[in-house]
């Protein structure tokens, strides 16, 4: 068993050598080999006769005469880069594969086709390689504008943009509020932008500060594509939402190229005042005829409502009018007072600044930005001083009675009544679904 181990081990040092020494070994080691396979493998015939060495040719072989072993040859196949926060389009192009003044020559290229900016993490880049392993295409995917591609031409890439189909397409979306309108639209799978868009349609009807755990809303948006990546959204065509146990509907209808949003008997949603000058505040103060004046410190009348918001925040005027001041006094800071009627004004007061264009004179029209919320005047802390006047005599704005304008009638109105059939529905079952869970989530918590 010794000898056998010792012999093995022998074969097995041999096969460890460089084989410019297998050619010289291997005959020398032939009787060993002979030996082992005798001694361990019982045999019938007789042993076989001596090997004469003079018999056997041997030939050396010289370092020189070796030759080397062919190039390796990997099969054609891709590799796909994903662009992570802080890379930059260059520094990909160059971990794929390509030398700098290729991926400078790709980099310029790309940017001749789309707007580098608009790339962001998550982008794809597919690097194919040919069998020496060089790249010889590039696929780079921009989401929400389609595909370039780069295939290598010589000493140059030819370029080929692919843009993605553009579609827009009827999309129902429902959601239930537990914290905000936000977290409710980001839960069903949306952007911050279809908030706006849902606040716009029902701003004359709902007070979007006071919304409550479980409001609801179902809609209908035009959800716009590029290929299956989502771009963004259309108008609302149609909307249903449940509020403090009050459901409102809302209808688009285009009427002589203006489009507007009708209740389901025609009657339209839009008011001659908004309900608010902002989009997203809180009341810190409503009107009355004897406030505590925080920095006078005595009481005297507040003659508009006070809506804290932060420095820098959008003011809209609440109806369409002219401006019939935008200037600075020491109480009221930075102010604007808008005549809608020759008996109703508004104004707004404590701003940081006027919007671009505002000036005595000027036409606006409703929900217009006419300046930016601040602290200018007598002001503790940034916010707008909103009022209303009739006839020199102060409204309180909350409890202001709007003006509805003219519901549809004739051909626009049959038109519109088909427009709800076709979209009710739609409205309906997302808005039964809700409730059955709402139900159920009652009646386990």
């Amino acid at each position: 068993m010794r000898r056998q181990f010792a012999r093995e081990g022998f074969l097995r040092r041999l096969a460890r050598r460089p084989r410019l020494y297998v050619a010289v070994a291997l005959p020398l080691a032939i009787p060993f080999i002979l030996a082992s396979v005798t001694n361990d493998v019982a045999v019938s015939q007789p042993a076989p006769a001596a090997i004469s060495r003079a018999a056997m040719s041997v030939t050396p072989l010289r370092y020189a005469e070796l030759t080397a072993p062919a190039a390796a040859s990997l099969p054609e196949h891709s590799v796909v880069l994903t662009l992570d926060e802080g890379d930059t389009l260059d520094s990909v192009l160059s971990a794929g594969g390509l030398g700098r003044s290729d991926a400078a020559t790709l980099n310029n290229e790309f940017g001749k086709t789309v707007d580098l900016r608009r790339l962001r993490p998550g982008h794809l880049l597919r690097f194919h390689y040919d069998a020496a392993g060089a790249v010889d295409s590039v696929e780079m995917k921009v989401n929400g504008w389609g595909e370039i591609d780069a295939v290598r031409d010589g000493a140059a890439f030819a370029i080929t943009p692919r843009p993605a189909q553009q579609t827009e397409i009827d999309t129902a979306v429902s959601a239930e509020i537990d914290s905000s309108l936000y977290e409710a639209l980001r839960g069903a799978g949306e952007t911050p932008q279809l908030v706006q868009e849902l606040v716009d349609v029902f701003q004359w009807d709902i007070d979007f500060f006071a919304l409550q755990k479980g409001d609801s809303f179902s809609l209908v948006v035009k959800k716009k594509f590029a290929g299956p990546d989502v771009t963004g959204y259309g108008p609302i065509v149609a909307a249903r939402f449940t509020h403090n146990g009050q459901t409102f509907e809302a209808y688009r209808c285009d009427t002589d190229g203006h489009a507007g949003y009708y209740a389901r008997n025609g009657s339209p949603l839009r008011k001659q005042f908004l309900r608010a000058p902002l989009q997203f505040s809180r009341i810190t103060s409503k009107f009355s005829v004897s406030r505590f004046h925080p920095l006078l410190h005595y009481f005297r009348p507040h003659h508009g409502v006070d809506y804290g918001a932060p420095t820098g925040t959008p003011v809209m005027t609440t109806a369409d009018g002219v401006v019939a001041a935008a200037t600075y006094n020491h109480g009221e800071g930075n102010f604007i007072r808008i005549r809608h009627t020759s008996r109703i004004e508004t104004s707004y007061l404590h701003l940081s600044r006027f919007a671009k264009g505002i000036k005595p004179g000027r036409r606006v029209t409703q929900g217009e930005v006419i300046g930016y919320v601040g602290m200018t005047g007598l002001a503790t802390g940034p916010h707008l001083d909103y009022r209303v006047s009739d006839n020199g005599t102060w409204l309180d704005p909350l409890k202001l009675k709007s003006i509805t304008p003219d519901p549809l009638r004739g051909a626009a109105l049959a038109a519109f009544r088909n427009s709800v059939d076709a979209f009710a529905p739609r409205l309906a079952a997302p808005a039964q679904q809700l409730a059955a869970f709402a139900a159920k989530r009652r009646a386990l918590f």
